[in-house]
């Protein structure tokens, strides 16, 4: 998990997908933020461009991570 303190949100999908790409991909990532359709159709472009593993969590659904190695 990390957190960032200084991530703008104002970010269009070709930036987070460029700064998504500057690092490690996690085992899953989660995209928590914007409308159902807009953070679908990034989770798309993610696992097809990045070839990496996304979620996109329902309204008010909880997820359990585990604790790194």
């Amino acid at each position: 998990m990390v957190q960032l303190q200084s991530f703008s949100g104002h970010a269009d999908a070709d930036e987070i997908l460029r700064w998504m790409s500057a690092g490690p991909a996690p085992e899953m990532t989660y995209l928590t933020h914007g409308e159902p359709v807009t953070a679908d159709t990034l989770r798309f472009r993610v696992e097809h461009e990045l070839g990496r593993s996304v979620r996109v969590p329902e309204h008010l659904e909880s997820v359990y991570l585990d604790r790194p190695r």
